[in-house]
């Protein structure tokens, strides 16, 4: 009979934080991605008003402001959002 594994899990509360901010960031970024994907599909398709592709153009550039200051504020490259899912390859395109 074998005994079982003791799992230790060392947690420190600047890099839960961190960590959590991480893979917040990372589901965000993964958002903010796929729509900046459809809209450019609704772009090229013509099917919006000039003032909808103009809000559309200006959330999105916003969002990506706010995401380059969170980023900043806790240490994180864009890279670092990047979470490598083994044989799947990392989650978010390399732009």
């Amino acid at each position: 009979m074998s005994t079982p594994r003791k799992r230790h899990l060392d947690l420190e509360p600047d890099t839960v934080e961190r960590d959590l901010i991480k893979l917040v960031l990372t589901v965000v970024e993964l958002l903010r991605q796929l729509m900046e994907r459809q809209a450019l599909r609704r772009f090229d398709q013509g099917d919006l008003s000039e003032e909808q592709e103009e809000r559309i153009g200006l959330t999105l550039m916003l969002l990506d402001d706010r995401m380059t200051e969170l980023r900043e504020r806790y240490g994180l490259r864009p890279e670092d959002l990047n979470l490598d899912l083994g044989p799947l390859g990392p989650l978010l395109p390399r732009e």
